[in-house]
């Protein structure tokens, strides 16, 4: 790792100088929070910090960085923008319970859906029925609820916290799209599936749509904030690969990632980063030819992702953050101290911050987790 002599940088100045491959002083210690399970076990052993116990961010120990997810006074997100602008759609209806017993919950949304949730544990809901139909009539009710100039959207007293985030000296990012992912979520992932055969016309409608969205609403916001990167949420890849091909990418998503990336840059926005978990190595050459700046979270799994083994594949011209296997974290300090140290040589050369590839699960003590901030402070960020 390059170590900058003089003084030590804060958090906006590390991530920058990492990403463009500069000296640093240390690599940036952080990670992509804990399920919400993490949070009760680890209150339990001890950890006595603000947190937000249902959510999926932080809690954040004093041993780490300032949280690039979350704010540090937990009012604001990735999510919502930190705390600015809500991006996501919006209705005047209200959730409505349609039954309930002692195991879930099914709910009416708030844009026409049905869904059930459990009440025990962490568990993606179930979609019964979804908020957007695969047709032309259902997307020109669904995309009133996706209005950019919307007074609504920005939050009480934005003003006040966007001088404050303009004064920031950690790094932080916004919400800056979904092509694929809330198209998912809205329609579910069959109908999704289908639609780009049954009708490609609606299909790369509602992608053009959103990508023109994300635009006017950022344009607005970048204009009051300076941000270190946008994220753009995706998640569009399981264990096998993709949810759709490479072709389909060519054909429907290559021009308005463009599109949104240009958009970004032009504004001042100097890194884009694109979140999926699952096998992404289909899909990551097209992301970069379409100017993605980093990948996140390169998650580990069963198909064991390596980090080092990308960027001898892409070279410098390929960010990451991410790679280090979670679930490795319980398994102790040999274990963990093998992981990071195979990671090392792509640390040092920089464009790359090894952090836990997703949210950390309950398995992981505190103790364990303690003990992994440790190691990973004396193999990444001990000023030589």
């Amino acid at each position: 790792m390059a170590i900058r002599n003089g003084d030590e940088m804060n958090g906006r100045e590390r991530f920058c100088a990492v990403m463009d491959y500069a000296l640093v002083d240390r690599l940036p210690i952080t990670y992509f929070g804990t399920w919400p399970e993490t949070k009760v076990r680890w209150r339990q052993e001890g950890l006595d910090v603000p947190m937000v116990l249902a959510s999926n961010g932080g809690p954040q120990l004093s041993e780490m960085d300032t949280d690039w997810e979350m704010s540090p006074d937990n009012a604001g997100s990735i999510w919502d923008n930190q705390g600015l602008l809500d991006p996501g759609p919006r209705s005047n209806g209200s959730w409505e319970v349609l039954a309930e017993d002692d195991d879930t919950c099914t709910w009416r949304t708030s844009f026409g859906g049905i869904v059930q949730t459990g009440k025990h544990g962490s568990s993606i809901p179930h979609m019964i029925e979804p908020d957007l139909k695969p047709t032309h009539a259902d997307w020109h009710r669904f995309k009133k609820f996706l209005d950019p100039s919307d007074p609504v959207r920005w939050s009480p007293g934005w003003q006040n916290r966007a001088e404050w985030l303009n004064q920031r000296s950690h790094m932080t990012c916004f919400f800056g799209g979904s092509l694929f992912g809330k198209l998912r979520d809205w329609l579910g992932v069959e109908a999704i599936s289908y639609l780009q055969y049954d009708d490609p016309a609606l299909y790369e409608e509602m992608i053009e749509f959103q990508a023109d969205y994300y635009i006017e609403l950022n344009r607005s916001l970048l204009q009051h904030v300076s941000f270190d990167f946008a994220y753009i949420f995706e998640d569009c890849c399981g264990k096998s690969g993709p949810l759709f091909s490479p072709d389909a990418y060519k054909q429907f998503y290559d021009k308005y990632y463009r599109r949104l990336v240009e958009f970004y840059h032009a504004q001042g926005v100097r890194q884009v980063m694109l979140d999926s978990d699952g096998k992404i190595d289909d899909l990551l050459p097209l992301w970069l030819d379409s100017g993605i700046d980093i990948i996140f979270p390169i998650e580990v799994g069963t198909w064991q992702a390596d980090p080092v083994a990308l960027r001898k594949r892409y070279g410098r011209r390929l960010k990451m953050i991410g790679g280090i296997d979670k679930n490795l974290i319980p398994r102790g300090a040999a274990t963990i101290r093998a992981h990071l140290e195979h990671l090392r040589p792509i640390a040092e050369e920089g464009g790359y911050i090894p952090m836990p590839d997703h949210r950390i699960p309950p398995d992981c003590s505190l103790n364990d987790f303690v003990q992994y901030l440790s190691i990973f402070n004396e193999v990444f960020c001990l000023k030589k």
